[in-house]
């Protein structure tokens, strides 16, 4: 990223891992691993390497800046997809102790570079809207999800609507979120389309995506 102090557009990924605190050191270690791994898995499998990532990394998870020229809709998409079933299969090997369930914003915008980690609009967006309690209370709500995921309001209109995205829009429900004087808009994947089979019908969800290699 520049160090000048120029503004510069990117796609920016936040993650985090539930219930982190509660774990004991081992654990957290291993969680750690496991998201990394989980990560490094989905970024391989849309072709990116995040070696290249500009990452400001938290014991429980990471903000990351993706370089420049980065096509948004197979990370808005297919990254999402593969990290889901990382976590799933990572969930059910039976070696993990307390599940791996993460939640994962992304958003794309402004920002410049500081000695603290990126500055600027972006970055405080993509991280309100990874803490935001509709996000948070999908986990609770549904214990078998591994990972809640929510997108910027501009991130959805300008990629996920498009068709070129493989996560469908009417499986996300649009969300707001309200913090230090500012209000923050995403859409949040549920997998859910009210209205349809009933109210709140389940018609999509991450496992029936998995490309079929994935099965192999």
């Amino acid at each position: 990223m520049n160090s000048n102090g120029h503004l510069v557009y990117r796609l920016l990924l936040a993650v985090d891992i539930q219930a982190y605190s509660k774990r004991d050191t081992r654990e957290q270690l291993l969680a750690q691993q496991h998201l990394s791994d989980a990560l490094d898995s989905a970024a391989a499998g849309v072709g990116l390497d995040r070696t290249r990532w500009d990452k400001q990394v938290g014991g429980d998870g990471e903000l990351a800046t993706l370089p420049e020229g980065v096509d948004p809709a197979p990370v808005a998409g297919d990254f999402v997809i593969r990290l889901a079933a990382a976590l799933h299969e990572i969930n059910h090997d039976g070696e993990t102790g307390a599940p791996l369930r993460v939640r994962l914003s992304l958003h794309h915008g402004t920002l410049t570079s500081g000695p603290f980690g990126p500055a600027g609009d972006a970055p405080i967006v993509v991280q309100r809207l990874l803490d935001a309690g509709p996000l948070r209370k999908l986990l609770v709500d549904e214990p078998g999800r591994d990972l809640a995921y929510v997108v910027s309001d501009s991130l959805y209109e300008d990629v996920v609507q498009t068709g070129f995205c493989a996560l469908p829009p009417a499986g996300f429900q649009a969300i707001k979120v309200k913090a230090k004087g500012a209000a923050f808009r995403g859409h949040m994947f549920t997998g859910q389309v009210a209205g349809e089979g009933g109210p709140g019908a389940r018609v999509y969800d991450f496992p029936a995506l998995v490309p079929h290699q994935q099965h192999a």
